[in-house]
């Protein structure tokens, strides 16, 4: 069984309804075109350095599919359940926290914003 989350570059305008309405879009292959947003490139680049999302996934990941799905406002990632699971879940909440991303969960609809800079 897998969870998945999501990070979406947004303003601090960003609500919960945005935030659901964005990964919609993600994931009906509706993308944003431009420049990655920097944010974006940072957290994946950090999260990848310290659980790899090549291919062939390896045994310990806590990926269920590789790689993961990054766009230009966001990435993807479904997770197994698992304490590796737990490792990556506690390093994308703080990275997204860094980084002032939204942390969008589509199994529960809650999203957990950037507080303002």
């Amino acid at each position: 069984m897998s969870f998945d989350l999501a990070v979406l570059a947004m303003d601090e305008a960003a609500d919960v309804a945005a935030a659901r309405a964005m990964f919609e879009r993600c994931t009906a292959g509706r993308h944003d075109e431009g420049e990655p947003d920097e944010r974006v490139v940072a957290f994946y680049e950090r999260l990848r350095a310290r659980f790899p999302d090549s291919s062939p996934t390896p045994v310990d990941s806590p990926w269920m599919s590789t790689p993961l799905a990054i766009g230009v406002d966001h990435v993807i990632m479904s997770l197994g359940h698992s304490s590796r699971s737990d490792a990556a879940l506690r390093a994308i909440e703080a990275l997204a926290t860094e980084f002032r991303l939204v942390l969008w969960d589509p199994q529960a609809g809650n999203a957990t914003l950037p507080g303002p800079g």
